[in-house]
């Protein structure tokens, strides 16, 4: 099978167009060393990936929670260098889980923008049935954090129902485990905590606990999540001998 083309690189405009955000913050970013520097063509142009749209969705969500600029250098810091555009994705989908709602409305000539390309009426409805976004009065919510990843699978050969089905397994097991875990929290560690307290400050502890756990435990189902579908691929798609190795 041939090597999927490689998306096309983008200037400092088409960059800027496609995050949502001014040249000028792109250039700012820069000089904050928040985002890598471009790969210099010819005429001495800059060019970006699509690790650095990334990274400005990941920028933009670290600012939507409250983070300072020095805060937001710290956290990237942190993270490896050879991260890929996906693994900043998950890492922009991590961060976004605790927030209140991470869609936007926009018209539909703002979601093309986004999206970097035509969106037909068709790919409109793949993307709605991957809940990406849903059809406003005014023209769609959109998850800007997912966005790029259901763009990316819109030339993916899968059937609008499997998109569908898979959708449905989705949300229904992953309903299935936040309802236990509430259930054990509440049991195991709410319960005892507040049995018997009349303490407003404590009860207010325990909610912001309950708050800051809430990333660490869909790291925890993204991690586990990972490994169960590297093993179930390999259990379903291994020759005999077992040569088929997944992608971590």
């Amino acid at each position: 099978m041939a090597d999927q083309a490689p998306e096309p690189m983008l200037t400092v405009d088409e960059l800027a167009a496609r995050a949502g955000v001014t040249v000028r913050t792109v250039r700012f970013y820069s000089t904050r060393g928040l985002l890598p520097p471009p790969v210099i063509g010819p005429r001495r142009v800059g060019h970006y990936g699509p690790e650095h749209l990334s990274r400005l969705a990941l920028i933009e969500e670290l600012q939507h929670q409250g983070m300072t600029l020095s805060a937001i250098e710290r956290y990237l810091d942190a993270l490896p260098d050879d991260l890929s555009e996906h693994d900043l994705a998950i890492h922009r989908a991590l961060v976004a889980s605790w927030a209140p709602d991470a869609a936007q409305e926009i018209a539909r000539t703002e979601l093309e923008k986004r999206a970097g390309r035509t969106l037909s009426d068709t790919d409109v409805r793949r993307l709605a049935a991957m809940n990406v976004l849903a059809v406003s009065r005014d023209g769609f919510r959109v998850d800007l954090g997912l966005l790029r990843l259901g763009v990316a699978l819109l030339d993916v050969p899968i059937a609008h129902e499997t998109i569908l089905a898979a959708r449905k397994v989705l949300t229904e097991h992953t309903r299935s485990v936040a309802h236990e875990l509430t259930a054990l929290f509440r049991d195991e560690v709410w319960g005892p905590f507040t049995e018997g307290e009349s303490d407003p400050e404590r009860v207010e502890s325990m909610k912001a606990l309950s708050a800051h756990m809430q990333p660490m435990v869909v790291q925890a189902l993204v991690t586990a999540f990972q490994r169960s579908l590297r093993e179930e691929l390999k259990a379903a798609f291994a020759p005999e001998g077992g040569r088929f190795t997944p992608r971590d």
